[in-house]
């Protein structure tokens, strides 16, 4: 089958990673399953929400392919060896880590290697969900055929919102096809300001990113955070759970059909 790949955008410390783990949540318990999850980001994290220990990164991968092959082995039959190393399998879904890149800023060869193991698995999946760093730039490295939801998350603050409409207008000269854009604005203040609000309603207007919904900040999140407790732990009964499957329900909609 072809999977449907998520791929999540927004400035540095939006959230992202939390709503990746809140997506995975989400399409374990709706049963829309399986999922590879792949943490794009060299300060990997989603591991640590989803409450699981990275063994074997995509960067090991690489270094390893480098080295001489074992007596009898190709290329091919090694890196295959090295990708099932890698993947961390769980109850509904994989998780696949890039870690670390060659040296400082270097990531082309990393995403190659990355988007190579990517398009081996992709037949055993029905997501593909990629928790990508700040930018766009390392999604189009990824060579990603098409993206079918892309989900931009930004802070509540004015520029937060403007980045995030930067992100979403640059897809067209990286030259990226997305079938799907959504907005979702993390961690805002209860109830939320008239300012933020307004300007929240000038970038949806002006662009074509349709918000998916607005996520208050959550002490329960926090305390998962804290305590090193698996997102995928948190009660059904929990606000923030319920604010979030109800912008999900929407998102992926035509997904259930």
């Amino acid at each position: 089958m072809t999977p449907k790949v998520i791929a999540m955008a927004g400035k540095g410390g939006t959230g992202k990673t939390t709503t990746s783990a809140l997506i995975i949540k989400y399409l374990i318990e709706k049963k829309m399953t399986p999922i590879l999850a792949v943490d794009a980001d060299s300060n990997a994290n989603l591991n640590e929400l989803l409450g699981m220990d990275i063994g074997m990164t995509i960067g090991q991968i690489r270094k390893d392919l480098k080295s001489e092959m074992p007596p009898g082995m190709s290329r091919d039959q090694f890196m295959d060896m090295k990708i099932q190393q890698a993947i961390i399998e769980e109850s509904g879904f994989d998780l696949l880590v890039m870690g670390q890149p060659d040296g400082p800023g270097c990531y082309c060869s990393a995403n190659q290697y990355l988007a190579m193991t990517m398009d081996r698995l992709a037949s055993n999946y029905r997501y593909i969900l990629v928790d990508n760093e700040a930018g766009m730039e390392h999604l189009s490295r990824l060579n990603l055929a098409s993206i079918d939801h892309l989900v931009i998350v930004s802070d509540p603050s004015a520029r937060g919102i403007m980045t995030a409409r930067r992100i979403s207008e640059i897809t067209t000269p990286l030259a990226l096809d997305v079938k799907q854009k959504h907005l979702i604005v993390n961690r805002t203040p209860s109830p939320i300001t008239p300012e933020l609000d307004a300007k929240i309603k000038e970038a949806v207007a002006e662009s074509d990113l349709p918000l998916a919904g607005i996520f208050p900040s959550s002490d329960e999140l926090i305390h998962q955070e804290i305590t090193g407790a698996s997102y995928l732990e948190l009660s059904s009964d929990v606000d923030m759970v319920k604010t979030a499957y109800a912008a999900f329900d929407v998102m992926f909609a035509e997904d259930r059909m």
